[in-house]
Protein backbone atom coordinates (compact mmCIF):
# COMPACT_ATOMS: atom_id res chain seq x y z
CA UNK A 1 0.00 0.00 0.00
CA UNK A 2 1.82 3.30 -1.17
CA UNK A 3 0.89 6.23 1.44
CA UNK A 4 1.15 8.60 -1.25
CA UNK A 5 -2.15 8.93 -2.65
CA UNK A 6 -3.21 12.00 -4.79
CA UNK A 7 -6.54 12.54 -2.86
CA UNK A 8 -5.06 12.67 0.58
CA UNK A 9 -3.83 15.83 2.23
CA UNK A 10 -0.74 14.93 3.79
CA UNK A 11 1.33 17.38 6.25
CA UNK A 12 3.91 19.72 4.68
CA UNK A 13 6.63 20.56 8.08
CA UNK A 14 6.77 18.94 11.47
CA UNK A 15 4.66 21.72 12.83
CA UNK A 16 1.60 20.87 10.86
CA UNK A 17 1.62 17.31 12.42
CA UNK A 18 2.35 18.14 16.01
CA UNK A 19 -0.48 20.52 16.75
CA UNK A 20 -1.68 22.29 20.15
CA UNK A 21 -5.49 21.23 18.85
CA UNK A 22 -4.37 17.34 18.29
CA UNK A 23 -2.54 17.22 21.53
CA UNK A 24 -5.67 18.67 23.18
CA UNK A 25 -7.82 16.20 21.74
CA UNK A 26 -5.34 13.23 21.97
CA UNK A 27 -5.17 14.29 25.95
CA UNK A 28 -9.47 14.03 26.38
CA UNK A 29 -9.26 10.97 24.59
CA UNK A 30 -6.39 9.16 26.83
CA UNK A 31 -8.53 10.29 29.75
CA UNK A 32 -11.71 9.02 28.92
CA UNK A 33 -10.08 5.43 27.21
CA UNK A 34 -7.61 4.69 30.00
CA UNK A 35 -10.95 5.25 32.90
CA UNK A 36 -12.84 2.55 30.45
CA UNK A 37 -9.44 0.81 29.90
CA UNK A 38 -9.42 -0.08 33.38
CA UNK A 39 -12.88 -0.29 34.17
CA UNK A 40 -12.90 -3.08 31.43
CA UNK A 41 -9.33 -4.59 32.46
CA UNK A 42 -10.39 -5.88 35.83
CA UNK A 43 -14.27 -6.34 35.11
CA UNK A 44 -13.68 -8.37 31.70
CA UNK A 45 -9.69 -9.57 32.24
CA UNK A 46 -9.60 -8.38 28.11
CA UNK A 47 -8.72 -5.21 26.75
CA UNK A 48 -9.14 -4.58 22.64
CA UNK A 49 -6.80 -2.52 20.43
CA UNK A 50 -8.05 0.79 20.43
CA UNK A 51 -6.20 2.29 17.91
CA UNK A 52 -8.82 1.62 14.87
CA UNK A 53 -11.16 3.74 17.18
CA UNK A 54 -9.09 6.33 18.27
CA UNK A 55 -8.02 6.52 14.33
CA UNK A 56 -11.62 7.36 13.68
CA UNK A 57 -12.22 9.61 16.02
CA UNK A 58 -8.91 11.99 15.48
CA UNK A 59 -10.16 11.73 12.04
CA UNK A 60 -13.89 12.92 12.76
CA UNK A 61 -12.73 15.69 15.27
CA UNK A 62 -10.41 16.97 13.23
CA UNK A 63 -11.81 17.37 10.16
CA UNK A 64 -14.97 19.72 11.16
CA UNK A 65 -11.64 22.05 12.73
CA UNK A 66 -10.44 22.47 9.09
CA UNK A 67 -7.42 22.55 7.43
CA UNK A 68 -6.51 19.22 8.78
CA UNK A 69 -4.09 16.20 7.31
CA UNK A 70 -3.55 12.70 7.64
CA UNK A 71 -0.05 12.99 9.55
CA UNK A 72 -1.80 15.33 12.19
CA UNK A 73 -4.85 12.57 12.65
CA UNK A 74 -2.02 9.71 12.95
CA UNK A 75 -0.03 12.18 16.06
CA UNK A 76 -3.20 12.74 17.40
CA UNK A 77 -4.73 8.72 17.63
CA UNK A 78 -0.92 8.24 19.39
CA UNK A 79 -1.54 10.45 22.17
CA UNK A 80 -5.10 9.23 22.71
CA UNK A 81 -4.47 5.47 22.44
CA UNK A 82 -1.71 5.27 24.93
CA UNK A 83 -3.33 5.13 28.13
CA UNK A 84 -5.82 2.48 27.64
CA UNK A 85 -2.46 -0.20 27.46
CA UNK A 86 -0.88 1.53 30.01
CA UNK A 87 -4.23 1.24 32.67
CA UNK A 88 -3.72 -2.80 30.58
CA UNK A 89 -0.32 -3.10 32.40
CA UNK A 90 -1.72 -1.86 35.83
CA UNK A 91 -4.85 -4.14 35.87
CA UNK A 92 -3.36 -6.92 34.79
CA UNK A 93 -0.45 -7.06 37.72
CA UNK A 94 -1.37 -5.12 40.67
CA UNK A 95 -5.01 -6.61 42.36
CA UNK A 96 -2.55 -9.49 42.75
CA UNK A 97 -1.06 -7.79 45.97
CA UNK A 98 -4.52 -7.88 47.43
CA UNK A 99 -5.71 -11.30 46.26
CA UNK A 100 -2.83 -12.51 48.28
CA UNK A 101 -3.24 -10.31 51.08
CA UNK A 102 -6.71 -8.32 51.42
CA UNK A 103 -5.00 -5.90 54.25
CA UNK A 104 -1.95 -4.77 51.85
CA UNK A 105 -1.49 -1.11 52.28
CA UNK A 106 -0.04 0.65 49.51
CA UNK A 107 1.31 4.57 49.82
CA UNK A 108 -0.27 5.96 46.14
CA UNK A 109 3.03 8.03 45.72
CA UNK A 110 4.57 4.11 45.17
CA UNK A 111 1.94 3.09 42.37
CA UNK A 112 2.72 6.49 40.72
CA UNK A 113 6.21 6.39 40.90
CA UNK A 114 5.85 2.09 39.33
CA UNK A 115 3.35 3.36 36.85
CA UNK A 116 5.42 6.55 35.66
CA UNK A 117 8.34 4.84 35.67
CA UNK A 118 7.34 1.99 33.49
CA UNK A 119 5.84 4.53 31.33
CA UNK A 120 9.59 6.32 31.08
CA UNK A 121 11.50 2.88 30.72
CA UNK A 122 8.87 2.11 27.99
CA UNK A 123 8.87 5.40 25.67
CA UNK A 124 12.88 5.33 25.98
CA UNK A 125 13.41 1.38 24.92
CA UNK A 126 10.58 2.03 21.97
CA UNK A 127 12.77 5.51 21.21
CA UNK A 128 15.89 3.41 20.50
CA UNK A 129 14.20 -0.06 18.51
CA UNK A 130 11.53 1.54 16.95
CA UNK A 131 13.46 1.60 13.17
CA UNK A 132 15.08 -1.98 14.03
CA UNK A 133 11.52 -3.46 14.06
CA UNK A 134 9.51 -1.11 11.79
CA UNK A 135 12.18 -0.25 9.67
CA UNK A 136 14.70 -2.92 9.39
CA UNK A 137 12.38 -6.34 10.21
CA UNK A 138 9.74 -4.43 8.22
CA UNK A 139 7.45 -6.22 10.92
CA UNK A 140 3.49 -6.51 9.85
CA UNK A 141 2.23 -4.97 12.52
CA UNK A 142 -1.22 -5.87 11.54
CA UNK A 143 -3.10 -2.97 13.74
CA UNK A 144 -1.17 -0.56 12.55
CA UNK A 145 -1.43 -1.60 9.38
CA UNK A 146 -5.10 -1.36 9.48
CA UNK A 147 -5.43 1.62 11.07
CA UNK A 148 -3.28 3.25 8.36
CA UNK A 149 -5.59 1.63 5.59
CA UNK A 150 -8.26 3.04 7.22
CA UNK A 151 -7.29 6.47 7.43
CA UNK A 152 -5.71 6.72 3.96
CA UNK A 153 -8.86 4.98 2.13
CA UNK A 154 -11.14 6.80 4.49
CA UNK A 155 -9.84 9.93 3.20
CA UNK A 156 -9.71 9.47 -0.09
CA UNK A 157 -13.21 8.42 -0.69
CA UNK A 158 -13.83 5.55 -3.85
CA UNK A 159 -14.81 2.15 -4.55
CA UNK A 160 -11.87 1.39 -1.41
CA UNK A 161 -13.95 3.42 0.47
CA UNK A 162 -17.21 1.77 0.34
CA UNK A 163 -15.48 -1.48 0.71
CA UNK A 164 -13.49 -0.53 3.74
CA UNK A 165 -16.04 0.45 5.67
CA UNK A 166 -19.20 -1.88 4.44
CA UNK A 167 -16.72 -4.75 5.48
CA UNK A 168 -16.10 -2.82 8.75
CA UNK A 169 -20.27 -2.32 8.76
CA UNK A 170 -20.32 -6.16 8.76
CA UNK A 171 -17.73 -6.44 11.45
CA UNK A 172 -19.46 -4.50 14.12
CA UNK A 173 -22.78 -5.84 13.40
CA UNK A 174 -21.15 -9.54 14.21
CA UNK A 175 -19.63 -8.01 16.84
CA UNK A 176 -22.36 -6.42 18.46
CA UNK A 177 -25.04 -9.43 17.93
CA UNK A 178 -21.91 -11.81 19.67
CA UNK A 179 -20.85 -9.39 22.88
CA UNK A 180 -23.66 -6.99 23.01
CA UNK A 181 -26.91 -9.17 22.86
CA UNK A 182 -25.07 -12.58 23.20
CA UNK A 183 -27.11 -13.81 19.55
CA UNK A 184 -24.06 -15.14 18.12
CA UNK A 185 -21.80 -17.74 20.29
CA UNK A 186 -18.26 -16.35 21.12
CA UNK A 187 -16.80 -19.82 20.80
CA UNK A 188 -17.58 -23.34 19.53
CA UNK A 189 -15.32 -25.70 21.94
CA UNK A 190 -14.38 -29.28 21.87
CA UNK A 191 -15.38 -31.12 24.63
CA UNK A 192 -12.97 -34.13 24.02
CA UNK A 193 -10.00 -31.62 24.21
CA UNK A 194 -11.24 -29.71 27.38
CA UNK A 195 -11.05 -33.34 28.96
CA UNK A 196 -7.49 -33.01 28.87
CA UNK A 197 -7.51 -29.53 30.07
CA UNK A 198 -6.96 -28.03 26.12
CA UNK A 199 -9.35 -25.05 25.46
CA UNK A 200 -9.79 -26.42 22.11
CA UNK A 201 -12.61 -24.51 19.48
CA UNK A 202 -12.41 -21.76 17.74
CA UNK A 203 -13.50 -18.07 18.26
CA UNK A 204 -15.59 -16.46 16.26
CA UNK A 205 -14.01 -13.61 15.84
CA UNK A 206 -13.61 -10.99 12.55
CA UNK A 207 -10.99 -9.59 13.81
CA UNK A 208 -8.32 -12.48 14.81
CA UNK A 209 -9.16 -13.84 11.51
CA UNK A 210 -8.22 -10.43 9.93
CA UNK A 211 -5.12 -10.66 11.98
CA UNK A 212 -3.78 -14.08 10.05
CA UNK A 213 -5.16 -13.31 7.24
CA UNK A 214 -3.08 -9.58 7.14
CA UNK A 215 0.15 -11.73 9.02
CA UNK A 216 0.05 -14.03 6.09
CA UNK A 217 0.85 -17.91 6.55
CA UNK A 218 4.41 -18.22 6.98
CA UNK A 219 4.21 -16.72 10.50
CA UNK A 220 0.81 -18.12 11.35
CA UNK A 221 1.87 -21.57 10.20
CA UNK A 222 4.19 -21.63 12.92
CA UNK A 223 2.33 -20.26 15.40
CA UNK A 224 -0.64 -22.63 14.88
CA UNK A 225 2.38 -25.42 14.72
CA UNK A 226 3.00 -24.47 18.14
CA UNK A 227 -0.46 -24.73 19.60
CA UNK A 228 -0.26 -28.29 18.10
CA UNK A 229 3.14 -29.17 19.67
CA UNK A 230 1.40 -27.03 23.57
CA UNK A 231 -2.07 -28.63 23.28
CA UNK A 232 -1.89 -31.73 20.80
CA UNK A 233 1.26 -33.02 21.96
CA UNK A 234 2.14 -31.83 25.83
CA UNK A 235 -1.69 -31.38 27.08
CA UNK A 236 -4.05 -34.01 25.13
CA UNK A 237 -0.86 -36.63 23.78
CA UNK A 238 1.49 -36.34 27.17
CA UNK A 239 -1.63 -37.50 28.99
CA UNK A 240 -2.64 -40.08 26.69
CA UNK A 241 0.14 -42.24 26.61
CA UNK A 242 0.55 -41.74 30.33
CA UNK A 243 3.47 -39.43 30.35
CA UNK A 244 2.02 -37.15 33.24
CA UNK A 245 -0.92 -36.38 34.82
CA UNK A 246 -2.77 -33.26 33.81
CA UNK A 247 -1.00 -30.50 36.42
CA UNK A 248 2.60 -31.66 35.40
CA UNK A 249 0.98 -31.38 31.94
CA UNK A 250 -0.20 -27.98 32.30
CA UNK A 251 2.95 -27.00 33.79
CA UNK A 252 5.40 -28.10 31.11
CA UNK A 253 3.38 -26.72 28.50
CA UNK A 254 3.36 -22.97 30.09
CA UNK A 255 6.84 -22.95 30.84
CA UNK A 256 7.92 -24.46 27.57
CA UNK A 257 5.98 -21.45 25.96
CA UNK A 258 7.25 -19.17 28.53
CA UNK A 259 10.82 -20.30 28.00
CA UNK A 260 10.45 -19.83 23.94
CA UNK A 261 9.09 -16.16 24.33
CA UNK A 262 12.41 -15.50 27.08
CA UNK A 263 14.42 -17.14 24.33
CA UNK A 264 13.52 -15.33 21.76
CA UNK A 265 14.22 -12.33 23.25
CA UNK A 266 17.50 -13.01 24.11
CA UNK A 267 17.80 -13.92 20.60
CA UNK A 268 16.25 -10.38 19.62
CA UNK A 269 19.58 -8.64 21.70
CA UNK A 270 22.12 -11.13 21.28
CA UNK A 271 21.34 -11.17 17.07
CA UNK A 272 19.69 -7.92 16.63
CA UNK A 273 20.00 -5.39 18.70
CA UNK A 274 23.90 -5.97 20.30
CA UNK A 275 25.50 -5.88 16.74
CA UNK A 276 23.87 -2.51 16.04
CA UNK A 277 24.49 -1.32 19.35
CA UNK A 278 26.47 1.85 18.21
CA UNK A 279 23.56 2.97 15.95
CA UNK A 280 20.58 2.20 18.56
CA UNK A 281 21.93 3.70 21.71
CA UNK A 282 24.46 6.08 20.24
CA UNK A 283 21.91 8.86 20.80
CA UNK A 284 22.21 7.63 24.82
CA UNK A 285 25.96 8.92 24.51
CA UNK A 286 26.95 11.85 21.75
CA UNK A 287 25.72 14.93 22.08
CA UNK A 288 23.34 15.72 19.12
CA UNK A 289 23.63 12.23 17.35
CA UNK A 290 20.60 10.50 16.82
CA UNK A 291 21.38 7.17 15.22
CA UNK A 292 18.41 4.63 15.13
CA UNK A 293 16.78 6.44 17.57
CA UNK A 294 13.57 8.91 16.92
CA UNK A 295 15.03 11.75 19.52
CA UNK A 296 18.17 12.65 21.35
CA UNK A 297 18.43 10.65 24.54
CA UNK A 298 21.60 12.06 26.11
CA UNK A 299 19.27 12.58 29.12
CA UNK A 300 18.00 9.09 28.96
CA UNK A 301 20.96 7.61 31.15
CA UNK A 302 20.50 9.78 33.87
CA UNK A 303 16.60 9.62 33.84
CA UNK A 304 17.18 5.62 34.17
CA UNK A 305 19.50 6.22 37.17
CA UNK A 306 16.78 8.49 38.44
CA UNK A 307 14.44 5.35 38.18
CA UNK A 308 16.67 3.01 39.50
CA UNK A 309 16.84 5.23 42.83
CA UNK A 310 13.13 5.47 42.97
CA UNK A 311 12.53 2.29 42.69
CA UNK A 312 15.40 1.65 45.58
CA UNK A 313 14.62 3.94 47.88
CA UNK A 314 10.77 4.53 47.40
CA UNK A 315 9.88 1.92 46.35
CA UNK A 316 11.87 -0.70 48.71
CA UNK A 317 12.89 -3.15 45.91
CA UNK A 318 15.93 -2.82 46.37
CA UNK A 319 19.30 -1.88 44.35
CA UNK A 320 19.58 -5.77 42.56
CA UNK A 321 15.78 -5.86 41.96
CA UNK A 322 15.47 -2.47 40.69
CA UNK A 323 18.63 -3.23 38.48
CA UNK A 324 17.35 -6.36 36.81
CA UNK A 325 13.81 -4.54 36.79
CA UNK A 326 15.21 -1.93 34.03
CA UNK A 327 17.62 -4.17 32.44
CA UNK A 328 14.18 -6.94 32.10
CA UNK A 329 11.73 -4.23 30.91
CA UNK A 330 15.07 -3.62 27.80
CA UNK A 331 14.46 -7.35 26.91
CA UNK A 332 10.72 -7.36 27.15
CA UNK A 333 10.29 -4.51 25.31
CA UNK A 334 12.33 -6.15 22.39
CA UNK A 335 10.07 -9.42 23.24
CA UNK A 336 6.91 -6.98 23.49
CA UNK A 337 7.26 -5.47 19.93
CA UNK A 338 8.29 -8.69 18.28
CA UNK A 339 5.07 -9.79 19.60
CA UNK A 340 2.70 -7.63 18.42
CA UNK A 341 4.81 -7.24 15.08
CA UNK A 342 4.33 -11.12 14.10
CA UNK A 343 0.79 -11.98 15.91
CA UNK A 344 -1.02 -8.39 16.77
CA UNK A 345 -1.07 -10.26 20.51
CA UNK A 346 0.42 -8.71 23.44
CA UNK A 347 0.87 -10.60 26.50
CA UNK A 348 1.77 -7.78 28.43
CA UNK A 349 1.30 -9.76 32.10
CA UNK A 350 3.77 -12.40 30.80
CA UNK A 351 6.88 -10.32 30.21
CA UNK A 352 5.72 -8.40 33.75
CA UNK A 353 6.29 -12.56 35.44
CA UNK A 354 9.12 -13.38 33.34
CA UNK A 355 11.29 -10.06 34.68
CA UNK A 356 9.06 -11.28 38.19
CA UNK A 357 11.12 -14.42 38.50
CA UNK A 358 14.32 -13.33 37.47
CA UNK A 359 13.97 -10.86 39.89
CA UNK A 360 12.82 -13.32 42.19
CA UNK A 361 15.96 -15.48 41.65
CA UNK A 362 18.77 -13.49 42.34
CA UNK A 363 17.14 -10.91 45.40
CA UNK A 364 15.12 -11.48 48.35
CA UNK A 365 12.88 -9.59 47.01
CA UNK A 366 9.52 -9.26 48.97
CA UNK A 367 6.14 -10.77 48.18
CA UNK A 368 4.55 -7.05 47.55
CA UNK A 369 7.60 -5.37 45.80
CA UNK A 370 7.83 -8.41 43.59
CA UNK A 371 4.20 -7.51 41.82
CA UNK A 372 5.89 -3.80 41.48
CA UNK A 373 8.40 -5.72 38.80
CA UNK A 374 5.54 -7.36 37.24
CA UNK A 375 3.52 -4.01 37.19
CA UNK A 376 6.55 -1.90 35.79
CA UNK A 377 7.24 -4.59 32.77
CA UNK A 378 3.47 -4.80 32.21
CA UNK A 379 2.89 -0.69 31.77
CA UNK A 380 6.12 -0.82 29.46
CA UNK A 381 5.20 -3.41 27.34
CA UNK A 382 1.88 -2.11 27.09
CA UNK A 383 2.96 1.24 26.06
CA UNK A 384 5.12 -0.15 23.61
CA UNK A 385 2.88 -2.76 21.93
CA UNK A 386 0.66 0.45 21.17
CA UNK A 387 3.03 2.81 20.07
CA UNK A 388 5.01 0.51 17.81
CA UNK A 389 1.52 -0.28 15.97
CA UNK A 390 1.11 3.19 15.77
CA UNK A 391 4.43 3.83 14.77
CA UNK A 392 3.96 1.43 11.52
CA UNK A 393 0.60 3.29 10.38
CA UNK A 394 2.96 6.35 10.68
CA UNK A 395 5.83 4.39 8.58
CA UNK A 396 3.25 3.86 6.20
CA UNK A 397 1.76 7.56 6.07
CA UNK A 398 5.08 9.47 6.13
CA UNK A 399 4.55 10.85 9.54
CA UNK A 400 7.70 11.97 11.46
CA UNK A 401 8.15 9.46 14.35
CA UNK A 402 9.43 12.31 16.85
CA UNK A 403 5.69 14.12 16.31
CA UNK A 404 4.41 10.45 17.34
CA UNK A 405 6.89 9.71 20.23
CA UNK A 406 6.31 12.90 21.75
CA UNK A 407 2.36 12.71 21.42
CA UNK A 408 2.87 9.18 23.05
CA UNK A 409 4.94 11.15 25.90
CA UNK A 410 2.03 12.82 26.68
CA UNK A 411 -0.63 10.43 26.48
CA UNK A 412 1.26 7.65 28.28
CA UNK A 413 1.78 9.96 31.49
CA UNK A 414 -1.44 10.81 31.43
CA UNK A 415 -2.67 7.30 31.40
CA UNK A 416 -0.01 6.27 33.85
CA UNK A 417 -1.48 8.85 36.36
CA UNK A 418 -5.40 8.52 35.38
CA UNK A 419 -5.02 4.40 35.69
CA UNK A 420 -3.32 4.93 39.23
CA UNK A 421 -6.38 7.27 40.48
CA UNK A 422 -9.06 5.06 38.66
CA UNK A 423 -7.24 1.86 40.74
CA UNK A 424 -7.03 3.82 44.00
CA UNK A 425 -11.01 5.02 43.12
CA UNK A 426 -12.50 0.92 42.96
CA UNK A 427 -10.16 0.37 45.86
CA UNK A 428 -11.72 2.69 48.26
CA UNK A 429 -15.39 2.05 46.73
CA UNK A 430 -15.42 -1.31 46.92
CA UNK A 431 -12.51 -2.63 48.82
CA UNK A 432 -9.91 -4.86 47.97
CA UNK A 433 -11.31 -7.97 48.66
CA UNK A 434 -13.36 -7.06 45.35
CA UNK A 435 -10.47 -8.35 43.15
CA UNK A 436 -10.75 -11.89 41.98
CA UNK A 437 -14.33 -12.08 42.54
CA UNK A 438 -17.41 -12.06 40.54
CA UNK A 439 -17.21 -8.11 40.41
CA UNK A 440 -13.96 -7.82 39.23
CA UNK A 441 -12.21 -11.38 38.32
CA UNK A 442 -8.41 -9.44 37.12
CA UNK A 443 -7.67 -12.92 36.01
CA UNK A 444 -4.35 -11.94 34.54
CA UNK A 445 -3.57 -10.58 38.08
CA UNK A 446 -4.54 -13.97 39.61
CA UNK A 447 -2.25 -15.85 37.13
CA UNK A 448 0.62 -13.33 38.32
CA UNK A 449 -0.21 -14.14 41.95
CA UNK A 450 0.18 -17.39 41.27
CA UNK A 451 3.65 -17.58 39.36
CA UNK A 452 4.84 -15.14 42.33
CA UNK A 453 6.83 -18.56 43.23
CA UNK A 454 8.19 -18.80 40.43
CA UNK A 455 8.57 -20.99 37.15
CA UNK A 456 6.60 -24.27 37.46
CA UNK A 457 8.19 -26.64 34.93
CA UNK A 458 11.94 -25.43 35.01
CA UNK A 459 13.48 -28.02 32.93
CA UNK A 460 10.75 -27.44 29.95
CA UNK A 461 11.75 -23.57 30.94
CA UNK A 462 15.53 -24.21 29.92
CA UNK A 463 14.88 -26.42 26.83
CA UNK A 464 12.08 -23.31 25.44
CA UNK A 465 14.77 -20.53 26.23
CA UNK A 466 17.91 -22.63 25.04
CA UNK A 467 15.70 -23.67 21.72
CA UNK A 468 14.70 -20.15 21.16
CA UNK A 469 17.99 -18.61 21.06
CA UNK A 470 19.50 -21.00 18.29
CA UNK A 471 16.12 -20.38 16.01
CA UNK A 472 15.89 -16.77 16.10
CA UNK A 473 19.88 -16.35 15.37
CA UNK A 474 18.82 -19.16 12.32
CA UNK A 475 16.27 -16.10 11.18
CA UNK A 476 13.05 -18.37 12.15
CA UNK A 477 10.09 -16.47 13.25
CA UNK A 478 10.19 -18.12 16.79
CA UNK A 479 8.25 -16.18 19.07
CA UNK A 480 5.19 -16.97 17.39
CA UNK A 481 5.70 -20.77 18.11
CA UNK A 482 6.35 -20.03 21.83
CA UNK A 483 2.94 -17.83 21.37
CA UNK A 484 1.05 -20.62 19.95
CA UNK A 485 2.60 -23.14 22.62
CA UNK A 486 1.28 -20.92 25.63
CA UNK A 487 -1.70 -19.22 24.74
CA UNK A 488 -5.06 -20.98 24.35
CA UNK A 489 -5.42 -23.49 21.44
CA UNK A 490 -8.89 -21.53 19.79
CA UNK A 491 -6.64 -18.35 19.61
CA UNK A 492 -4.17 -20.30 17.75
CA UNK A 493 -6.75 -21.82 15.84
CA UNK A 494 -8.57 -18.76 14.45
CA UNK A 495 -5.53 -16.91 13.70
CA UNK A 496 -4.60 -19.67 11.27
CA UNK A 497 -8.13 -19.81 9.37
CA UNK A 498 -7.02 -16.41 8.57
CA UNK A 499 -3.82 -17.38 7.42
CA UNK A 500 -5.27 -19.95 5.48
CA UNK A 501 -7.86 -17.57 3.53
CA UNK A 502 -4.79 -15.77 2.96
CA UNK A 503 -2.58 -18.88 1.38
CA UNK A 504 -5.69 -19.76 -0.68
CA UNK A 505 -6.47 -16.00 -1.65
CA UNK A 506 -2.82 -16.20 -2.97
CA UNK A 507 -2.61 -19.20 -4.63
CA UNK A 508 -6.36 -19.50 -6.37
CA UNK A 509 -7.38 -15.67 -6.65
CA UNK A 510 -4.10 -13.65 -7.06
CA UNK A 511 -5.78 -10.71 -8.62
CA UNK A 512 -8.00 -10.68 -5.33
CA UNK A 513 -4.78 -9.97 -3.71
CA UNK A 514 -2.86 -7.84 -6.13
CA UNK A 515 -5.42 -5.33 -6.21
CA UNK A 516 -5.48 -5.42 -2.17
CA UNK A 517 -9.01 -5.98 -2.04
CA UNK A 518 -8.56 -8.80 0.17
CA UNK A 519 -6.44 -6.28 2.94
CA UNK A 520 -9.11 -4.03 2.52
CA UNK A 521 -11.76 -6.09 3.50
CA UNK A 522 -9.63 -7.43 6.22
CA UNK A 523 -8.60 -4.24 7.64
CA UNK A 524 -12.32 -3.47 7.46
CA UNK A 525 -13.39 -6.47 9.86
CA UNK A 526 -10.51 -5.92 11.82
CA UNK A 527 -11.47 -2.69 12.69
CA UNK A 528 -15.63 -2.72 13.20
CA UNK A 529 -15.24 -5.74 15.81
CA UNK A 530 -12.12 -3.43 17.25
CA UNK A 531 -14.28 -0.84 17.44
CA UNK A 532 -17.19 -2.10 18.54
CA UNK A 533 -14.97 -3.30 21.75
CA UNK A 534 -13.86 -0.36 22.71
CA UNK A 535 -17.50 0.98 22.51
CA UNK A 536 -18.84 -1.99 24.38
CA UNK A 537 -16.01 -1.43 27.18
CA UNK A 538 -17.02 2.21 27.16
CA UNK A 539 -20.57 1.39 27.87
CA UNK A 540 -19.56 -1.57 30.86
CA UNK A 541 -17.39 1.50 32.37
CA UNK A 542 -20.58 3.56 32.67
CA UNK A 543 -22.49 0.93 33.82
CA UNK A 544 -19.73 0.65 36.80
CA UNK A 545 -19.39 3.91 37.50
CA UNK A 546 -23.18 4.76 37.74
CA UNK A 547 -24.06 1.55 40.26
Amino acid sequence: MSSQNTKVKYADSFKEQLTARGLIIGSIGAIILTMSSMFVALKLSSLPWPIMFVALVSMFALKPCGNTNINEINVTHTAMSAGAMVAGGLAFTLPGIWMLDKNADINPLTLIIITVGGVILGLIFTALIRKYFVVTKKLSYPMGQAAAETLIIGDAGGKKAVTLFASMGLGAIFTVLRDGFGRIPATFMNSKMIEYGSYGGIWLSPMLISVGYIIGPVFIGIWFFGAVVGDLGILIGGQYFGLWDADIASSVKASLGIGLMVGTGIGIIINGILPKAKEIFGSMFKKGRVGDSIVTLRWAPFVIVLIAFLFTVFVHMGVTASVITILGVWLATAMSAQCVGQSGINPMEIFGIIVLIAVKAVSSIGQTEAFFVAAAVAVACGLVGDVMNDFKAGYILNTDPKAQWIAEFVGGVIGALVSVAVLLIIINAYGPEVFGTEVFPAAQASAVAAMVGGISHMPAFVIGLVLAVILYCLNLPVMTLGLGVYLPFYLSATAFVGGMLRLLADRVFPEFERKGTGSIIASGLLGGEAVVGVILALIVAAQILVK
